[in-house]
């Protein structure tokens, strides 16, 4: 393997895994704030630092909003994955969640051939009743617990399916630093009026009240810290590629049961064990099949 690679690899490794200690921190906060509160406070921060890093590079004119729709659509898709996220990792273990949100390149795919009209090979639909299956099996100890809550992470993985394909249909048309503004920012607006709705809904736990100033320092730091993993992956991408880094995803999961597991004694048992290594299955089958047609089509 060149260095190049292996530092690419790395380099993602450590972004992934830096998203699983947020979600960890998310978790010891169930019930402290409101969802769509907390992931505010993270995508202001966030935005806060991209567009101080726009600025720099772009100037003021560098800050407007973006008047593609697509980009909105970013956004908005980021968001309720961000939220479902944050709701699933409250109500379950943090590595099933984790597991079940690992879906997302599987409805990816899915999603690639409805909207973008991508050709579906059988390994597609192959890996989709997998990973189907590997998710039946983690929800079926969870429903009896938390209700129809155990899809959340669902809603988590299919936000962000929909930001990738987004992403496609967006490619090149701005750069990275901006398109990491764009779906930041626009994300930021979303989440400022769900926040506000829910707010006026007095729905419970959704009533914003003046938080613990520890509850908005860690948001604080979920922000920077996303912000730092998505740097780390995109770091990754450009010296190894987007094939060779995909089955670093799965190092994320791996944090998050060992952080689970030290941190509030979520155990994985022997079945969520099984479903997962069945859904990881699903998508280093996909992952692989994918590679093996991209050399196919490059000797060809």
């Amino acid at each position: 393997m060149q260095q190049s690679d292996r530092a690419g690899l790395l380099y993602a490794l450590a972004g992934f895994c830096t998203l699983s200690i947020g979600d960890a921190i998310i978790k010891g906060m169930a019930g402290d704030w409101p969802a769509p509160a907390m992931a505010t406070t993270r995508y202001i921060v966030g935005t806060a630092l991209l567009a101080f890093l726009i600025w720099r590079h772009q100037g003021v004119a560098g800050l407007a909003l973006p008047k593609d729709k697509l980009q909105w659509v970013r956004g908005v898709a980021i968001s309720c994955s961000a939220i479902g996220m944050f709701l699933a990792v409250w109500i379950m273990p943090l590595a099933e969640a984790t597991t079940i949100a690992f879906t997302q390149p599987v409805i990816t795919a899915v999603l690639a051939w409805f909207l973008l009209k991508e050709r579906a090979t059988a390994s597609t639909w192959i890996a989709t009743a997998a990973a189907f299956v590997g998710v039946f099996i983690v929800l079926r100890p969870n429903f009896d617990v938390v209700g129809w809550g155990v899809l959340l992470p669902l809603v988590g993985a299919t936000g962000m399916a929909v930001t990738i394909i987004a992403n496609r249909f967006t490619m090149g048309r701005a750069s990275v630093l901006a398109m990491q503004y764009y779906m930041s920012v626009t994300a930021m607006i979303f989440l400022l009026f769900a926040t506000l709705a829910g707010h006026l809904s007095g729905a419970e736990g959704f009533v914003v009240t003046m938080p613990h100033w520890s509850v908005v320092a860690r948001c604080a730091f979920i922000g920077l810290s996303a912000t730092l993993a998505q740097y780390l992956i995109y770091m990754g991408t450009m010296k190894a590629g987007a094939g060779t880094i995909a089955p670093m995803t799965y190092g994320q999961l791996l944090m998050a049961v060992a952080l689970g597991w030290f941190f509030f004694g979520d155990a994985p048992d022997a079945l969520a064990m099984l479903g997962a290594a069945i859904i990881i299955g699903a998508g280093l089958f996909l992952w692989y099949a994918g590679r093996k047609r991209d050399r196919a089509r490059k000797a060809g």
